[in-house]
């Protein structure tokens, strides 16, 4: 594949081609961005080594590619205009499109109509099921473990830490899942549903049915989407939250970032996260926080350990950079509840 990032590349502008990048690398050809093409990708982004940087579509043709992937999040979901063109040539060269965007590119004419006319899929990642239903309140009482990454903001590392906790639980001997709930996730995964594009009334019932479906597992280990005090996406955390009924929280968190980003509002200490998440759980079901996992992209191994070490002093509970430092400390708070036989 070649990842569009077209004027975005960046460690948090670019979320979604960064985590292909880390999680498919040996699929990934090039990343399309004129801003940055020649420059090495690892320079950018920390990870990358070996794969182009190029300026068109032309340029990545001669990786032989068989997909262009939209590698942004933007605010709403919403196409670039000028990504149009690049979209165009895509398509026109033989290349699927995967488009993790709300803007799905199969209910636009021309792309539609270009896809026919050269035979390649438009794969709106984000399309949701068309059946549906409410959440039932149905899975509190299973008994295998579920574990929900809940963040402090909006692109924080939720999917990271839970891709990095269900990888280190398998390698220990759990029968551990990652559930993806957000286009990303489901790239990497193969699987999932994108919860943010479920009608607001069926978005609990959405999880319900992707625990239902993956409840013979030990422990599942479900991707968290924004956070419940994001005047924006609130009300997909809620949902989240409500239909995972998890018993443990990892509440997830980036050393610096005061305020919630692109907006004006502070995010609350540890401790009041920590309360708010708990208390509006436990409603519900028994649930506490466990353990933090901090995103310290861009810190030294110096920095990121000295904020690992503030976070537990600040909390007193089990904390690490899981890219960095690995996820031993979480899978050890995780263990009262692993399900007994």
């Amino acid at each position: 594949m070649v990842i569009l990032t077209e004027g975005h590349l960046g460690t948090f502008s670019s979320k979604t081609a960064n985590s292909l990048i880390r999680y498919r690398a040996d699929e990934t050809v090039a990343v399309l961005d004129s801003h940055h093409a020649g420059k090495p990708l690892e320079d950018l982004l920390e990870i990358g080594r070996g794969i182009p940087i190029v300026a068109s579509i032309k340029a990545a043709m001669g990786y032989n590619p068989t997909s262009l992937v939209i590698g942004i999040a933007t605010p709403g979901g919403v196409l670039p205009d000028e990504w149009r063109e690049v979209i165009k040539e895509a398509i026109t060269s033989g290349m699927e499109i995967v488009n993790g965007l709300h803007t799905f590119l199969s209910d636009d004419d021309e792309f539609k109509t270009l896809a026919e006319q050269h035979n390649v899929r438009l794969w709106d990642v984000r399309q949701p099921p068309r059946q549906l239903d409410v959440g039932r309140h149905q899975i509190h009482n299973m008994p295998n473990l579920r574990v929900l990454t809940v963040g402090a903001d909006s692109s924080i590392g939720k999917m990271v830490a839970a891709i990095e906790i269900s990888r280190a639980a398998q390698q220990a001997g759990w029968d551990a899942k990652f559930v993806a709930t957000g286009q990303t996730g489901m790239m990497i995964e193969g699987a999932g549903m994108a919860i943010d594009t479920v009608v607001a009334d069926y978005i609990s019932g959405a999880v319900e049915q992707l625990i239902m479906e993956r409840k013979h597992h030990e422990m599942l280990v479900i991707e968290g989407q924004g956070t419940i005090i994001h005047p924006s996406y609130s009300g997909v955390s809620l949902g989240l939250l409500h239909g995972a009924a998890p018993q443990a929280l990892i509440l997830c968190h980036q050393p610096g970032r005061d305020m919630i980003r692109n907006l004006h509002v502070p995010i609350p200490s540890y401790a009041d996260l920590i309360h708010v998440h708990e208390t509006i759980a436990r409603a519900l079901f028994p649930c506490e926080v466990v353990a933090i996992s901090l995103n310290c992209a861009g810190l030294s191994m110096d920095d990121a350990r000295q904020a690992v070490d503030r976070a537990h002093r600040e909390t007193g509970l089990p904390v690490t950079d899981c890219v960095k430092f690995g996820c031993d400390g979480i899978l050890e708070a995780l263990e009262p509840f692993r399900p007994e036989g």
